[in-house]
């Protein structure tokens, strides 16, 4: 059973307990409801990391940002303000601007050389306020996109840069961003190949227009996410103890909401690799 979480994509999966869904019994039907609603909401589960790193690797290859440096074995990626020694980071903390930089309307490793297919991300440590995490579809976007903004992005090509998304935010984490992950190129629309269904792909990283990084260019991106986010367009999840959220990378932007900054925010996070199957091929240049 399912309960529509907005008019035009997402939906809650009700009485499914993801500790026991396997790839052949339960998950078929949940990738089935994946590729239709793009966003999918689960309450009340129990998942520890061997659990939620199980369940990932149903949907394909758990992503793995250290290229190999932190060993073979899948590992959590988590999203928290608690830093390795068990202190929180503060608000002027490298740590919580680069958190901050999820604010903007992103999808996640667009500026890898293999993006993400979906995240699956559990609640762990919620802040008393704040903290939603809000999410559009790229997908409904892209079909009711104006004609004079079409003409400026059908069948191009966008490069996408992870410092671009954070050269306001702190030079520090620009610097640093830039000499960690290269530029990517991907076509500007992404067709799954389920359902033939097309969807914009860009983010807040995206930085050139067919290798135009002019202003001009970067204002054509700048009104193709502020149409795609308008609010009638946003679901805004206030999360609870238990909630699980897995969406499609290729239809989907999300950002992250502010939080009272003294207060842990603990997000169990991973991301699960695009492969061909999943349609990988209709964003190469």
């Amino acid at each position: 059973m399912i309960r529509p979480l907005h008019p035009t994509f997402g939906v809650e999966v009700l009485d499914v307990d993801l500790r026991e869904v396997t790839a052949e019994h339960g998950f078929a039907e949940l990738r089935t409801l994946f590729d239709e609603h793009s966003l999918l909401l689960f309450r009340g589960q129990t998942l520890d990391d061997a659990a939620h790193l199980r369940f990932g690797a149903l949907w394909g290859p758990i992503e793995d940002r250290s290229y190999g440096a932190m060993g073979d074995a899948p590992r959590m990626d988590n999203v928290s303000n608690r830093r390795d020694d068990g202190t929180i980071a503060g608000a002027d903390d490298l740590l919580t601007m680069d958190l901050s930089g999820n604010q903007l309307w992103h999808t996640d490793s667009i500026f890898l050389p293999r993006p993400a297919l979906a995240n699956v991300l559990a609640a762990r440590v919620l802040s008393s306020t704040g903290g939603e995490t809000e999410f559009v579809s790229t997908r409904a976007a892209w079909r009711d996109l104006p004609d004079d903004l079409r003409s400026k992005v059908e069948g191009v090509v966008f490069t996408h840069r992870l410092a671009h998304s954070r050269r306001d935010i702190s030079r520090e984490l620009y610097e640093r961003h830039r000499a960690r992950f290269p530029d990517q190129e991907w076509r500007s629309v992404w067709t799954n190949p389920v359902n033939g269904r097309e969807a914009l792909y860009l983010a807040s990283h995206t930085c050139a227009i067919d290798g135009n990084e002019s202003p001009e260019a970067q204002q054509v991106v700048a009104d193709v996410i502020a149409f795609c986010t308008q609010p009638d367009r946003v679901y805004s999840h206030t999360w609870q103890l238990g909630d699980v959220l897995v969406w499609d990378e290729r239809a989907t932007l999300h950002r992250g909401r502010p939080w009272p900054y003294e207060e842990e925010r603990t997000l169990a996070s991973i991301c699960v690799t695009a492969t061909e199957s999943d349609g990988l091929g209709s964003i190469r240049p």
